[in-house]
C-alpha cells in the first residue's frame, strides 16, 4: 500500500475516523465528515434492498449463549467470540453474527409456500474477538457494523435469489466506482472448524458453482475459507499493496434452518425446510469505507462525498448569495459548505477543497445575475450557468449514485 493511499493516515487527515486508548484498540470511533459517507452508504444500501423486496428488521446485539449453541457459532467459532457475561443466572455473548437472530425471527411466525422467498435485511452490529496483533484502522476491528440479510426460500429459489444478489453487488460496485479483483468459491478445509454434513455440503457447494457458471463470472475455488456451515461466493477486493479481502459475499445454508427448526407450510399442507441464503453486498461498513478511502485517495463520487458542493464568494460582498446557494443545497438534501474570502486567496480555497466534486465561485458577476461558475474535482472548469441549472445538475449525478461528474457535454472555460 503506498503511504498516499493508506486509509488509517488519509481517514485522520481527512477527519472521518480516529481511534483513542480509552476507548480502545479495534474500536474506532466516526467523525462528522466520516458519519456523512458511512450514513450516505447505509442509506444507499437500505434503499437498494427495499427496493429488492427486503423487510428491514432490527435485532439486539446480545444473545443467550444457548442461542449460538443451537447456531453452532459457540463448537466452531467461539475462539472469535468475545467471553459470557453472567446476566441474572444466565449467560450472554456479544453476537458474531446476525444469522441466529434472523432465524429466530423467522421461526416466530407461521409462513406459507406463498410468503417465499422471505428477504430479511439488517444493518446491525456484531463483535469479533480480534486479536491485538492484527487490529487496523477499519479493516480489522472488534465492533462490526455488517450490511447482513438472510433470504428464507424452497429449494428451487436459491439460483434466482444467489444471482439477484450477485446482480445488486455488480450495481453497487459499480455506483461505488471499485472493481472486484476475483470471485472465489470458498470451500472448507481440513480440521474440525467445520459442520459434519458431507451431503449438505455437497448440495450447497454444486448450487454455488452452477451459479457462478451460469453467471459467467471467472472464479477459482479455495479451500479452507468456508463458513464453518456452508460455503461461500466471496467477492474480493485488493488495497494498494495488492493485499487480498473480501468484501462481499453470498453463501447456502441448509445448517441453520434444520438446528432452529425452520419450516413453512407448502402448497401440499404439509412442513417443509427452507434454505437460509446469506448475502451481503458490502460487508461491513468499516472495511467497504477503508477500501474506499484507498480506492479513491479520498475523492469519493460525489454522491458519497462528505461534501458535495463547497461555496467560494470572490469576497466578503458575495457572501449573502453563498448563503442563499448553501440554503437552496440544503433543502435539496445536497451537502455543501461556504469557505469565505477569510480562508485566504481563492487560489488557496480551490487547493484546499481539491476533494471536493464541486467548487462554485460566485464573484460579483455571478451575483449580479444569479449565476454560479463551476470548477469540478478533475479540472474542468465550466462556463458560468444560473444557479438552478447548476443544482440540477449536481442533484439529477447524486440521485443517480452516478461516478460521473457532469453530464457530457458540457460547456467549458479554459483552465
Amino acid at each position: 500500500m503506498t503511504t498516499a493511499h493508506d486509509h488509517r493516515r488519509l481517514g485522520r487527515e481527512l477527519g472521518l475516523f480516529d481511534t483513542d486508548p480509552l476507548i480502545g484498540a479495534g474500536l474506532p470511533y466516526w467523525l462528522p465528515d466520516g458519519a456523512a459517507v458511512r450514513h450516505t452508504l447505509e442509506e444507499y444500501i437500505r434503499a437498494a434492498e427495499r427496493r429488492a423486496g427486503y423487510q428491514h428488521v432490527y435485532s439486539p446485539v446480545l444473545g443467550k449463549r444457548e442461542l449460538y449453541e443451537i447456531s453452532g457459532h459457540w463448537a466452531h467459532y467461539s475462539d472469535d467470540m468475545f467471553p459470557p457475561m453472567d446476566l441474572g443466572g444466565e449467560q450472554v455473548v456479544l453476537r458474531p453474527s446476525l444469522c441466529p437472530h434472523h432465524a429466530v425471527i423467522y421461526r416466530s411466525r407461521s409462513h406459507s409456500y406463498r410468503e417465499l422467498p422471505l428477504r430479511m435485511a439488517e444493518l446491525g452490529g456484531m463483535y469479533r474477538s480480534e486479536l491485538s496483533g492484527v487490529l487496523g484502522g477499519l479493516t480489522r476491528v472488534r465492533a462490526i457494523q455488517l450490511n447482513d440479510a438472510h433470504i428464507f426460500c424452497t429449494l428451487d429459489q436459491v439460483a434466482d435469489e444467489a444471482e439477484a444478489a450477485l446482480e445488486m453487488i455488480r450495481r453497487a460496485y459499480e455506483a461505488l466506482g471499485i472493481t472486484p479483483a476475483r470471485y472465489r468459491l470458498s470451500l472448507p478445509g481440513p480440521g474440525g472448524k467445520y459442520v459434519a454434513a458431507p451431503e449438505k455440503w455437497r448440495r450447497s457447494t454444486s448450487l454455488l458453482a452452477g451459479i457462478l457458471d451460469r453467471s459467467g463470472l471467472p472464479y477459482e475455488a479455495a479451500e479452507g475459507e468456508a463458513a464453518f456451515y456452508g460455503p461461500k461466493i466471496d467477492v474480493q477486493v485488493t488495497d494498494g499493496a495488492g493485499r487480498e479481502s473480501t468484501l462481499s459475499t453470498v453463501q447456502v445454508d441448509f445448517h441453520q434452518p434444520e438446528q432452529f427448526d425452520l419450516h413453512y407450510i407448502g402448497a401440499d399442507g404439509a412442513r417443509h425446510r427452507p434454505v437460509m441464503v446469506h448475502r451481503s453486498i458490502i460487508g461491513s461498513v468499516e472495511r467497504a469505507v477503508a477500501h474506499l478511502i484507498e480506492e479513491h485517495g479520498g475523492a469519493f463520487p460525489a454522491w458519497l462525498a462528505p461534501t458535495q458542493l463547497v461555496i467560494l464568494p470572490i469576497s466578503d460582498t458575495e457572501l449573502p448569495n453563498a448563503e442563499d446557494l448553501a440554503r437552496r443545497c440544503a433543502r435539496l438534501g445536497l451537502r455543501a459548505r461556504i469557505a469565505g474570502s477569510d480562508r485566504g486567496s481563492l487560489g488557496g480555497r480551490v487547493r484546499e477543497a481539491r476533494l471536493v466534486p464541486y467548487q462554485a465561485v460566485i464573484g460579483a458577476k455571478e451575483a449580479a445575475g444569479g449565476h454560479v461558475a463551476l470548477r469540478l474535482r478533475d479540472g474542468r472548469r465550466l462556463d458560468p450557468m444560473p444557479v438552478g441549472d447548476a443544482l440540477t445538475g449536481i442533484s439529477a449525478l447524486v440521485e443517480a449514485h452516478s461516478t460521473d461528474l457532469w453530464a457530457d457535454p458540457a460547456p467549458q472555460q479554459a483552465s
